[in-house]
């Protein structure tokens, strides 16, 4: 998640500083202030770039701007510290409102996905070449509005809550709709660069969950490696534009609790390493059963902190009662437990699972109370029975997406895999194919999935 950090920059030399004045900015001084580009991370179709922008001087300015030129075929998706304005190829980075004085003698990094094996070229530093020396512009600056963005995250920013709902960097609420992972240790197979291509270009979907079971096979077997898949599945969804939630899927036992230790550790390395992106949100407990909300409620204050010590700005999910069913599957009075003792922290939102299979009219209307009382973002659900499988209940579903779309509440399908159970989008074999376009692969229920997914909401 984007944070707020100073950036320090030279001041300005006497030769260019009329040149300058243009772009109403202090230039940089001669020999002095440089910027470098590395890139940090690359997954094939795309990488993550940083520009460190060191200054060798004491004095101060009241303002940044680095320009570049990228190759045809190569361009910038997503990226943070700065804002950005384009004319074809060519990027100007700027300030952001809180990094603008900058003072002498420090280093500062801001960052971009690219896209395409290209790199920035012919860069410049408040108009002088990045490498110090002093080239002025013979042009005045493009006065071009930032383009609207194609992609989910693009036109909408860095979420967060406001009031019961989530809205975008704009403040407008905002519906996200999307696809959960399966199981990363079993279905892995399944979330690749084609599938994720499929479902952000095809599906236009504009969240993808991330599953990773703790137990059954997962994370305490390989804590190092678990982290690692979960890594590159973020840079992925960041490459192509979609939120990603990091989904910590605890199932059994079903006290959060019994996985704190593991939870501190591994929501620690993730928003540490992701916390200058604005596409990240933090699911802290996946479907908690057999444990009050007091117990909940402690475990969610233990772990948001650990989150915020990283990444201040990252909405975060909270679980609720019995299966995340807000207390439906028990004794029904989990929105009036949460109202009494909500989590305390700002910016966060409590989930609801639904199968419409399985969960009826006192399973919606349970929820629909709680859409009027609290900030809800339904993580998971599908159209078959609690078990993923059986007969699919598309009446009952759509009814819920209908609540849902009428109040703005975001949700995403289980399951994007070829499992065998009818919950799975795909057909068994799919993912071994490699053949996720179209819906000749797809399953009833992958089809009913991917249609409501085309047709996202309005940002």
């Amino acid at each position: 998640m984007r944070r707020s950090r100073k950036l320090f920059l030279s001041a300005a030399t006497a030769v260019v500083a009329a040149g300058l004045a243009l772009y109403g900015v202090s230039p940089a001084g001669a020999a002095a202030t440089t910027a470098t580009f590395a890139k940090v991370s690359d997954w094939g179709s795309g990488w993550q770039g940083e520009f460190t922008i060191t200054n060798g001087a004491g004095a101060a300015l009241t303002g940044w701007k680095l320009e570049f030129t990228m190759p045809p075929g190569t361009s910038v998706g997503s990226y943070w510290d700065a804002l950005l304005t384009t004319s074809g190829q060519r990027y100007t980075f700027t300030n952001r409102e809180y990094n603008g004085r900058i003072a002498g003698g420090q280093s500062v990094k801001f960052g971009f996905v690219g896209t395409g094996s290209g790199a920035p070229a012919g860069c410049l530093l408040n108009g002088v070449a990045c490498t110090g020396t002093v080239t002025p512009p013979t042009t005045p600056p493009t006065t071009t509005a930032p383009p609207a963005g194609t992609t989910p995250a693009a036109k909408n920013g860095l979420l967060r809550v406001c009031g019961r709902q989530l809205c975008n960097a704009q403040g407008k609420a905002v519906q996200l709709r999307g696809m959960s992972t399966h199981g990363l240790q079993w279905y892995a197979n399944c979330v690749n660069d084609a599938s994720l291509n499929v479902l952000a270009g095809e599906w236009n979907a504009d969240v993808l969950r991330i599953s990773m079971y703790i137990q059954e096979g997962g994370y305490e077997t390989d804590p190092a490696g678990y982290t690692a898949k979960v890594n590159d599945l973020i840079e992925k969804a960041t490459a192509r534009g979609l939120y990603a939630i990091v989904d910590w899927h605890m199932l059994s036992p079903g006290d959060p609790n019994y996985n704190l230790a593991r939870a501190r550790t591994f929501f620690t390395a993730v928003a540490a390493r992701h916390k200058d992106k604005t596409n990240i949100l933090y699911e802290i407990a996946n479907e908690p059963s057999d444990v009050p909300w007091s117990a909940i409620k402690s475990y969610a204050d233990q772990i948001i902190p650990v989150i915020r010590a990283q990444d201040p700005d990252g909405v975060v999910l909270v679980g609720t009662e019995d299966w995340s069913s807000l207390g439906a599957s028990g004794d029904g009075q989990g929105v009036a437990r949460i109202q009494a003792a909500p989590v305390n922290a700002a910016n966060i939102m409590y989930t609801f699972h639904f199968y419409a299979a399985s969960h009826d009219d006192y399973y919606l209307n349970t929820f629909r109370d709680a859409i009027a009382k609290l900030p809800m973002f339904v993580t998971e659900f599908g159209t078959q029975q609690a078990s993923g499988d059986g007969g699919n209940n598309f009446a009952m579903a759509q009814r819920y997406l209908d609540l849902m779309q009428q109040h703005k509440v975001s949700w995403v399908n289980w399951n994007y895999s070829d499992d065998m159970r009818t919950g799975a989008v795909f057909t068994p074999g799919t993912c071994n194919a490699g053949a996720y376009s179209g819906t000749a692969r797809l399953k009833e229920a992958g089809v009913w999935i991917r249609d409501r997914i085309r047709t996202p909401d309005d940002f």
